[in-house]
């Protein structure tokens, strides 16, 4: 079966990777065409995961058209702030029912719809589409480390073909009927990473680090039980499991941002120095949208994105959330 990967970041090449291991031919989209030859040619992304071999079935095109051309699906991992687009470019050469599942990130600014929203406004008919969340690095993924993650959608069967096809002996895929408790999930802990890695950056410990993560998660499940998802969700893979390893992990891009903006570093700063985007920097403006329309207090989001976008120093944020007033542990739920 041939299945279109359109990204070829750190994340898309190493399910490129997965999806060929299983039995799989893959079209790998890059944007760059010398990332293409060099995938094609030395079968190793130059520029992610390079120390690692490519199964001979993942071949690159920089023809988003090859790329999908007699594809049985599309697993889509470009940057958040790029779905529309490429929905949008995509319209014209799938079907209706062509089945689609989205690795990528966020909230889109100004409407504040998630993924799976943007491309059933684009593309329509949501039942074909799905999303795919959970604590799964690809530095880990590649090497085979034992990893879970869930599969979300509206349509069973949706879910069950794209579990089948990222599912192995290392690679647990579950599924869910819960795509936007799934998605806010996934888009709200790496905004809580990044005020992780800020409190390390700033000289706070584990203790800190803690608090945060769990203040985190009851913020992330107020939001997602307003917006019509499972409470149940956030305990899950997209929710705790994805914002455990996100929080700690030395792989996170999220948290080593936060530890960078502790100490001065700018967005521009960042993704220059690691050719990644940090997703949470973004998202830490975009979930406000949501916040608004659902009138929900998101106290560290809103302390992360003072600090990203409007230049508060950290200490001071960091001293504003200490000073709130005392609550109920799950106030809001």
């Amino acid at each position: 079966m041939k299945i279109a990967v359109i990204g070829a970041g750190s994340w898309g090449t190493a399910v490129a990777n997965l999806i060929a291991t299983n039995g799989n031919n893959v079209s790998l989209w890059a944007r760059r065409g010398e990332v293409a030859r060099a995938i094609n040619t030395e079968h190793k992304n130059p520029d992610y995961l390079s120390n690692w071999p490519l199964h001979n079935d993942v071949v690159a095109t920089t023809s988003l058209h090859d790329a999908l051309n007699r594809a049985h699906a599309a697993v889509i991992v470009t940057p958040s702030k790029l779905m529309r687009g490429t929905a949008r470019a995509m319209r014209e050469m799938i079907s209706e029912d062509f089945p689609i599942v989205i690795l990528s990130k966020g909230v889109e600014d100004v409407t504040g719809l998630l993924p799976v929203e943007v491309f059933e406004d684009e593309l329509g008919n949501k039942d074909r589409l799905a999303a795919l969340c959970g604590p799964t690095h690809a530095e880990e993924v590649i090497h085979g480390v034992p990893s879970a993650t869930v599969v979300a959608s509206s349509n069973a069967e949706t879910a069950e073909l794209f579990r089948d096809v990222f599912a192995s002996d290392s690679f647990r895929v579950y599924t869910s009927t819960d795509v936007n408790g799934v998605e806010l999930c996934a888009a709200f802990k790496n905004v809580i990473a990044i005020a992780t890695g800020i409190s390390y950056g700033l000289g706070y410990g584990d203790n800190t680090a803690a608090m945060i993560m769990t203040r985190g998660l009851a913020e992330m499940g107020r939001l997602v039980v307003k917006a019509g998802g499972d409470s149940m969700t956030c305990l899950g893979l997209a929710g705790a499991g994805d914002l455990i390893v996100t929080c700690t992990s030395q792989h996170s891009r999220n948290r080593r941002f936060g530890e960078g903006l502790a100490k001065g570093q700018t967005v521009e700063e960042f993704e220059s120095q690691t050719h990644m985007i940090a997703e949470g920097a973004l998202a830490c403006k975009t979930l406000r949208v949501l916040a608004d329309h659902f009138e929900v207090e998101l106290p560290i989001a809103d302390a992360v994105y003072s600090i990203v976008w409007n230049g508060v120093s950290a200490s001071d944020v960091a001293q504003t959330l200490i000073s709130r007033s005392l609550k109920p542990e799950f106030y809001g739920m």
